[in-house]
């Protein structure tokens, strides 16, 4: 018996039957609660092995979508320059803004009377399906009747990380679990070699949230995002450093995972059972990773569809890794592009030459990404999401009460646009409406707590019942303390 195991034993020999009922979360009485408040423990739910943590279970139901790919624009794109139409918002530009509009309202920047802003770019109807779109996405315009809109998403945040943590792991506040962690938690992956949630990023920065955005929360460590790179080793440190051959990376890795298995025993933390997971998960990455993000063995055909450029970082680059990472049986591939904060204090950022740059860097491929899975019988069971984390203004911005001389909107949490293609959603439709300028969501409003649980429900799981214990509640993604319902109707 070693040291450790001696005074573990010593410990034990002091506990009383009375101490062991008393201090055993709240008795043996709770745990019998406990068993039978959960509905997923009591009809048999996720039993998940630590040993094999991203083993493919079986959901509540037969899922719609298999795998998502949620491409998310940090920052937060105008839906009034690309999908909200708004003619009477046109007819007002360059007025004073009504003080009605501006009482009791919080913004980032805007202070004083701001002058009301129309769409700085013409609108017009494409597909059999009518949907309005501005002229800023040409090739998105070609797949329109692919994609369902829901025009009437909104936030209670108005500051960029906590409305990207909102949208993404239901809270504003760090500690949560992302969208992406319980997708991988509730189904797994299909891909032994690969990790079922990959992150991939473009534009230069990280979002404003930071890795929280895909991170587990109180999930296992495993569930958590993988980050990866569209150039050079997928993951940092991925390859072996020189002088070490593939055999001794495996020798060292026995070694390592048999103390971790001696102190799994002695210990009982399943995290101990899941670094081994992620270690032997690494270690067969070097092996897999490298043909899955490998965009140069592409046809040239289809690097001129999507506008790739092997070898460098972009979103372009990142759309097709999404396609090969989701024929690979990657369950949720999220993509983050940053750029899209449009204040207009600079010509990078405004409404103009920003924004126009912005679109014309994801219109080509997306576009092409919709029609390559659905080329390849992907689409069907892939669920395609694209979205900011919030609106922007429908007057123009200013700073200090004065007005910029170039053209910029303000945050707007009141009214934005999301919209999702593939995976079981009803294509070509329009859900939902904000008022006559777009200013908030009016009709068929939906909340971040909404959007997950029509998620949850795409991916075969009952939202009320996918949970997880901690701190005392059986936490979901779909938050227990808001209300949230199914948007039905968008679903197919």
């Amino acid at each position: 018996m070693n040291l450790f195991q001696q005074l573990q034993h010593d410990q034990l020999q002091h506990l009383t039957r009375r101490h062991f009922l008393s201090k055993c979360s709240i008795g043996l009485g709770g745990l019998w609660m406990a068993s039978q408040s959960n509905p997923l423990f009591a009809a048999g739910g996720l039993h998940k092995d630590p040993a094999a943590p991203l083993a493919p279970d079986v959901p509540h139901f037969a899922p719609k979508a298999k795998r998502v790919i949620y491409l998310h624009m940090a920052g937060s794109p105008s839906q009034l320059e690309l999908f909200d139409y708004k003619p009477e918002l046109t007819k007002l530009d360059g007025k004073e803004c009504p003080q009605e509009f501006l009482e009791g309202k919080q913004f980032a920047f805007i202070q004083g009377v701001p002058k009301m802003l129309g769409s700085q770019y013409p609108f017009h109807q494409a597909g059999e399906s009518g949907q309005w779109i501005s002229d800023r996405m040409p090739h998105l315009e070609g797949v329109i009747d692919e994609i369902c809109f829901i025009k009437s998403m909104w936030s209670d945040q108005f500051n960029h990380g906590p409305a990207q943590l909102l949208l993404h792991t239901g809270s504003q506040n760090p500690g949560s679990p992302s969208a992406g962690a319980w997708a991988t938690y509730g189904l797994g992956s299909e891909n032994a070699n690969l990790p079922g949630f990959i992150v991939l990023t473009s534009g230069g920065k990280n979002p404003s949230a930071g890795k929280s955005a895909w991170g587990a929360g109180f999930l296992p460590s495993v569930y958590q995002g993988v980050q990866c790179r569209s150039q050079g080793d997928p993951v940092l440190y991925l390859s072996n450093p020189p002088g070490v051959s593939r055999n001794l990376r495996r020798h060292t890795l026995d070694a390592l995972n048999s103390l971790n298995h001696q102190v799994s025993a002695e210990v009982g933390d399943p995290e101990t059972l899941t670094r081994i997971a992620q270690y032997e998960m690494a270690f067969r990455m070097q092996m897999h990773a490298s043909d899955a993000f490998d965009i140069s063995s592409e046809n040239p055909a289809v690097h001129q569809s999507y506008g790739t450029s092997p070898g460098r970082e972009s979103f372009a680059n990142n759309c097709l890794l999404a396609r090969r990472l989701a024929e690979r049986g990657v369950r949720f591939i999220q993509l983050f592009d940053w750029g899209w904060d449009s204040h207009g204090t600079n010509n990078q950022t405004d409404l103009r030459k920003g924004f126009a740059d912005k679109c014309r860097q994801i219109d080509q491929p997306i576009a092409a990404l919709l029609k390559d899975l659905k080329q390849r019988g992907l689409l069907e069971e892939t669920l395609v999401i694209w979205s900011g984390e919030f609106g922007r203004t429908p007057m123009r911005e200013n700073r200090g009460g004065v007005e910029m001389t170039n053209v910029g909107r303000d945050h707007s949490p009141s009214a934005y646009t999301l919209w999702m293609a593939g995976g079981g959603v009803k294509p070509g439709l329009s859900y939902g409406e904000t008022d006559p300028i777009g200013y908030e969501a009016t009709v068929d409003k939906v909340s971040a707590h909404d959007f997950h649980a029509t998620l949850m429900t795409l991916l075969g799981f009952d939202h009320k019942r996918f949970t997880h214990p901690f701190q005392g509640l059986d936490q979901r993604l779909s938050n227990v303390t808001k209300p949230s319902r199914v948007v039905k109707d968008i679903i197919a």
